[in-house]
């Protein structure tokens, strides 16, 4: 597995380790282009479904002008329940970036837990700030590609407190001994179950959001002096044996020096389970190249791997969640044959329960195809029977925001002024991207992401 050696330390020896000087370009370009996304996408969650309770619930545990909500510039929480709803609000519409092999969002916790800490301490430059992203990233992702079987657990919560952890002692710059206390204490904190998965209740940010808070708690309980578990990932009762079905933690392990994980995570360009974007992809070019209309469809049928059906093939219903919705293949491809594409709009009620878009789900499958790799999104195809007999069909060999399919600079900047404008902060967007941009040069970088308007 390790060669006796404790992953916990490998792991964290490696987040104590980074330095932005010696970062390479790609990595450096990377980590502000996903903080710019994910800044983003978590102001457009101060309108995501159930976020305004979600904030009514965590202003009841207690007042305090500590830390910043993305996109709520008077609101001021506690350091804790900041990193909450951020979290909530960054994964709230499944518009959050995302490591494929993986099957990981590690910014929604990361960064949630990064702007709490940041908020309620000494100042960290810029370069510290965007640092401790990479670190975070790293191992966050590194706990996830050393599981290669399928889910048991949803991995952005259970392995992102760890994620978390690991980039506030980057940021703070951790004595080794306190820092590997924390990461033992995220152990006793970790949760997040698959279930809200299956049934698409908005449960699955409440995991993201309550991994970033379950952070903070592990960080203060090693700065208290408690001491943690020493085996957190391999010890006999630790994440591995309980969270996942096996573990492949030395190739995963070797990868930290080969490269950086952020460099791997893949833009999601629409609101939806990134299962359902490869589908959505296709329809999109069967309708505008191949000239499909939803007046012509008989079926269409989408044969892809077996994690694809498992995350997105529920069927369409009436009176379904915005969660739910968000991970249906039959209702994301509906919307995109009848519109041209699934917008942050597109999860109202009136939308949800529209008839048409119902009515023309149900002609649409979601087929498992036999890929054993049980981590793949691609290839998959599409296949269309027309009312008038034609057969039609659409590859996918990539998803569209991944590394071998990237955005380009002005779908990026699209995707992020639609976020700020569906907040009505669409007047901070030049401001958030030079903050951004300068952020290496900031000497505090809260200040900084304060100054662009979409914190307070």
């Amino acid at each position: 597995m390790t060669d006796g050696a404790n992953p916990a330390h490998v792991l964290i020896d490696h987040a104590l380790s980074l330095r932005w000087d010696d970062l390479p370009d790609e990595t450096k370009a990377r980590a502000k282009t996903f903080l710019h996304d994910s800044l983003a996408v978590g102001v457009a969650g101060r309108n995501a479904a159930h976020a305004d309770a979600v904030l009514g619930m965590v202003q009841g545990w207690g007042a305090g002008d500590v830390a910043s909500v993305l996109g709520r510039p008077d609101v001021r929480l506690p350091a804790p329940s900041a990193a909450f709803i951020n979290g909530f609000q960054i994964h709230g519409q499944e518009y959050d970036c995302v490591h494929e092999p993986a099957v990981l969002h590690p910014m929604a916790t990361v960064l949630a837990a990064l702007l709490a800490e940041a908020q309620r301490g000494e100042p960290v430059t810029g370069q510290q700030f965007l640092t401790a992203i990479v670190a975070g990233v790293d191992v966050a992702v590194t706990l996830g590609i050393a599981a290669p079987d399928a889910l048991k657990f949803f991995r952005p919560a259970t392995a992102g407190i760890f994620g978390c952890v690991a980039a506030i002692a980057s940021l703070r710059a951790m004595p080794r001994d306190m820092a590997l206390d924390a990461f033992g204490h995220a152990l006793a904190l970790v949760s997040g179950t698959m279930q809200a998965h299956v049934e698409g209740k908005p449960a699955l940010p409440v995991q993201v959001a309550n991994a970033a808070r379950n952070s903070l708690v592990a960080i203060d309980l090693a700065r208290g002096g408690m001491p943690g578990v020493t085996r957190p990932l391999d010890g006999p009762f630790g994440y591995f044996p309980l969270m996942e079905v096996r573990e492949a933690l030395a190739p995963a392990l070797a990868r930290l020096g080969q490269g950086h994980r952020i460099t791997e995570v893949s833009w999601k360009p629409f609101p939806t389970g990134r299962a359902g974007h490869g589908g959505i992809v296709a329809v999109q070019q069967l309708r505008d190249e191949q000239r499909l209309a939803a007046a012509d469809l008989e079926s269409l049928e989408y044969h892809a791997p077996p994690l694809i059906h498992r995350l997105v093939g529920r069927p369409a219903k009436a009176g379904m969640e915005p969660g739910y919705a968000r991970l249906c293949m039959q209702y994301l491809a509906a919307v995109t044959l009848l519109r041209g594409k699934v917008t942050l709009g597109d999860f109202t009620r009136e939308s949800l329960d529209d008839p048409q878009v119902l009515a023309l789900a149900a002609k649409i499958t979601v087929v498992a195809d036999g890929n054993p790799d049980l981590a793949a999104f691609v290839p998959a195809r599409a296949v269309v029977r027309t009312v008038d007999g034609r057969l039609l069909t659409q590859d996918v060999t990539a998803q569209l925001g991944s590394p071998q399919w990237p955005l380009s600079e002005t779908q990026h900047m699209a995707k992020a002024l639609g976020c700020l404008e569906f907040a009505g902060l669409e007047a901070c967007h030049d401001a958030l991207v030079a903050a951004v941009a300068a952020l290496p040069n900031a000497d505090d970088a809260i200040a900084s992401l304060i100054a662009s308007g979409v914190l307070s």
